[in-house]
């Protein structure tokens, strides 16, 4: 087993992930991805020679991480399966394979988490009133009326979902990432000419309806809760 010799910890080690997709965008996807099982403090993937195709992604909590371990072992990410067990320690493996090896990381590293949960904290709480839990505003339409403009208010229940909200920066590929974990999926259709918005394609209207209940108010950023309703056909 990959995570036998390592105790479980707060930090996952991901590799075996394809080394074409740019720095920035793979950091975003993994963020997207992860996110589902708990709060990230950080995710890092660095550019360097040695350290290609692989990150590390920082959970707030080991229950998190394990949970991640667990459950995404194998998941086709970019076309490949990721390899995942935790990571040793977040700091010292990065600066140790870069040959830079700080004996203040750690003292740094939890420095920077503490300011970084600072801000995450004063956000959730900016964006409280408009992000209540998924479970209780996954009403569907009536959820987001007023980003719908009446469009897709009364949108019967079918095969596919409108999604809006969404950060500019997203790609079809961070969605297919996404919803492709529930049974079903087809694909994602984005508009260029339209930021922020995108169709996804499930096989029956049930499956659409699991996938809208499981992912609505989902935050690609800490500032962009998807919006998700039935698509008006």
């Amino acid at each position: 087993m990959l995570t036998g010799d390592i105790p479980p910890n707060q930090t996952i080690y991901v590799k075996n992930l394809n080394e074409k997709v740019k720095k920035e965008e793979l950091k975003r996807s993994l963020y997207c991805l992860f996110s589902q099982y708990g709060r990230i403090l950080d995710v890092v993937a660095l550019k360097t020679a040695k350290l290609r195709g692989q990150a590390w992604v920082v959970f707030s909590e080991v229950t998190a991480a394990s949970n991640a371990v667990r459950q995404m072992q194998g998941f086709p990410f970019y076309d490949k399966p990721m390899r995942i067990q935790y990571a040793k320690t977040m700091s010292d493996c990065i600066t140790e394979a870069e040959g830079v090896y700080d004996p203040n990381a750690k003292k740094k590293k939890k420095n920077e988490e503490k300011a970084e949960r600072k801000k995450r904290a004063e956000e959730s709480q900016q964006s409280a009133p408009a992000n209540g839990k998924p479970a209780e505003s996954n009403g569907g339409p009536t959820s987001f009326r007023h980003g719908n403009q009446g469009a897709q208010e009364t949108a019967p229940p079918n095969n596919i979902l409108f999604i809006q909200n969404l950060p500019h920066e997203t790609t079809s590929m961070m969605l297919q990432v996404l919803f492709q974990q529930y049974p079903g999926f087809r694909e994602v259709r984005m508009i260029e000419a339209k930021p922020g918005i995108a169709f996804v394609e499930f096989e029956d209207d049930v499956q659409s309806s699991m996938a809208m209940q499981a992912l609505q108010g989902f935050k690609i950023t800490p500032q962009n809760p998807m919006a998700v309703t039935y698509a008006k056909k």
